[in-house]
């Protein structure tokens, strides 16, 4: 990647003016939900203003060349031609569409990763028991070292029963950014297909789906893209499109258009709100004016930041080298175990108590230093997984390094 512009240049700190975030808040969880910039906000507002206008000349007569405008645009991002994309509300709705499309039949099996993201076993988990198949998972080797080494582990779990690999890109709990095209490329060669999961990578990496070969790719764009919530999409290659079929069955295209092809399907499925997929390509344009290059440059660069920071402090080593092709902007590092003796406050006591906190040490982060992260549980080890965007800097981070140090030494 190429050198960003030094931590302190005034270029990145106007970066921040084009994101209206919470005062109070030190947002570092880009990577589960990510805000959008104000031009997206705007862009999707201007379509919903036209829906609610006159939502009979919309929906009749604009929606339709508007959504193949816009998938256009996303194709070119992600590298791949218009007509193996639909778009979906978010990956989990894509790969749901996988698992009620792919024929599974008794006796077959799906291997996974145990890196996958917990919906997306769930989901492969419910299709393998409705077809009477299993759904099994491949446990990957820590610390990765090589890209081989990862292949290998996953290959070496196909047997002849194997129908499909569901793989994320970049893995949701650790972070870690997996050799998908070689897998894609040895899977071939033993006859099984490949699904990946790869909300993460969409803009975080350079992405040429065509070129990874793969048979399904599902991913939300709400995260690195920075386009607006409940906008996705779903790939199909040509070779699996005559079976992919919409979990809501409508009209397809208004009539008295035709169905033509596999994606008309998903063009209208009901009344509904599209300005989310209609503002994707909102979303490309603006990373793109920024630079995708310096873009990724500079999110790495506060990644490793971070991720240096936290090692030295905690004293533990990540799970992947401090080399860009394993990790971009989601630096991921190991944390201590909490002292069960410690002292611990009465969180269910409190009014003000947040439901969503998943442990202690996050939620205390968020109450008592306003910042935001996720802490997650990965084979018996906590850690922490820090997202940078163009709206952080190396103060939010080093103020994160300082927090987690007092909690860490209270024995949280």
């Amino acid at each position: 990647m190429t050198a960003p512009l030094a931590p302190d240049n005034s270029a990145w700190a106007a970066y921040r003016s084009h994101w209206q975030l919470r005062a109070d808040t030190i947002y570092l969880n880009h990577g589960s939900f990510g805000p959008p910039p104000i031009a997206v906000q705007e862009a999707r507002r201007g379509w919903l203003k036209q829906l609610d206008e006159q939502p009979m000349d919309f929906l009749n007569r604009r929606l339709e060349p508007a959504w193949r405008a816009a998938r256009e645009m996303l194709a070119r991002f992600i590298g791949t031609s218009a007509g193996n994309l639909i778009f979906v509300e978010n990956a989990t709705v894509g790969m749901n569409v996988v698992a009620d499309s792919f024929t599974l039949s008794a006796g077959d099996e799906v291997l996974l990763t145990d890196h996958e993201y917990g919906a997306v076993k769930r989901i492969w988990d419910r299709a393998c028991q409705r077809a009477g198949a299993e759904a099994r998972t491949v446990v990957l080797p820590l610390p990765f070292t090589t890209a081989d080494e990862t292949v290998d582990a996953i290959l070496a779990a196909v047997s002849p029963r194997t129908r499909l690999i569901v793989v994320s890109h970049i893995t949701s709990p650790t972070a870690v950014t997996l050799p998908v095209r070689r897998i894609c490329q040895r899977a071939r060669q033993l006859g099984v297909a490949v699904a990946i999961d790869g909300p993460h990578a969409v803009a975080q990496l350079p992405l040429d789906i065509d070129a990874l070969g793969c048979d399904f790719y599902t991913a939300s764009c709400h995260k690195w893209l920075s386009a607006p919530f409940g906008s996705g999409f779903l790939y199909v290659a040509p070779r699996h499109q005559h079976l992919v079929r919409p979990p809501v069955l409508s009209w397809g295209r208004i009539p008295p258009a035709e169905i033509e092809t596999w994606s008309d399907e998903f063009i209208w499925s009901g009344t509904r709100d599209p300005s989310a997929y209609l503002a994707i390509p909102s979303a490309i344009e603006f990373l793109e004016s920024l630079g995708l290059d310096h873009f990724r440059a500079r999110t790495h660069w506060l990644a490793q930041y971070v991720r240096r920071k936290l090692v030295d402090f905690v004293g533990l080593q990540p799970i992947v080298p401090d080399d860009d092709a394993w990790y971009g902007a989601m630096a991921h590092v190991p944390l201590p175990p909490a002292n069960q003796s410690a002292p611990q406050p009465d969180v269910a006591a409190s009014a003000e108590k947040d439901f969503a906190m998943p442990n202690l040490l996050q939620w205390l982060l968020w109450r008592e230093y306003g910042i935001e992260v996720p802490i997650i549980e990965f084979r018996g080890t906590r850690y922490i997984r820090v997202s940078c965007h163009l709206y952080n800097d190396t103060g939010q981070l080093d103020y994160l390094v300082t927090s987690l140090g007092q909690l860490l030494r209270r024995g949280k």
